[in-house]
């Protein structure tokens, strides 16, 4: 699983001009499944996600989590974070996990990144044509992949 994450000061999604989704201060996470991953990649990318500390302290630095600021969570499918360059001008996508893998994968985020958080988080709607917006707070933007944990 690849994933982008945006520190936002607000995020959202809609589907064909209707909200799917909406979150104040928190995280914007772009999600990628690969064909290859595993429960125990989703279990590893939530855990990081809901853990990482990106948001100000009282000092300015970096020392708080999701939880510490009550944030919110807004999910979105990005097939296109698996997408090959290496030949030619027109991106591959063979290494993206069909829809049939994806999806039930998808949900499970949905609903482990909620219980961590303790709270239901914001999604889009998987493989729909989603115009998000969002205002980036820092920027900070961080990415991370399951296959090279660094």
């Amino acid at each position: 699983m690849r994933a982008v994450i945006q520190r936002v000061r607000n995020a959202s999604c809609r589907v064909e001009s209707k909200l799917t989704g909406e979150i104040e201060h928190g995280l914007l996470v772009l999600l990628g499944i690969e064909d290859n991953d595993t429960q125990e990649d989703l279990e590893w990318l939530a855990g990081k996600i809901t853990a990482m500390r990106i948001f100000g302290d009282e000092n300015g630095l970096m020392n708080k989590g999701l939880i510490d600021i009550d944030g919110n969570i807004l999910l979105i499918s990005q097939f296109t974070l698996f997408a090959s360059t290496k030949k030619g001008n027109r991106p591959g996508f063979i290494k993206a996990a069909r829809p049939e893998k994806a999806i039930p994968l998808y949900d499970k985020m949905i609903e482990k990144l909620s219980f961590l958080l303790g709270k239901r988080i914001k999604s889009g709607i998987f493989g729909a044509d989603m115009k998000i917006s969002l205002l980036n707070d820092g920027p900070v933007t961080i990415i991370i992949d399951t296959k090279n944990k660094e």
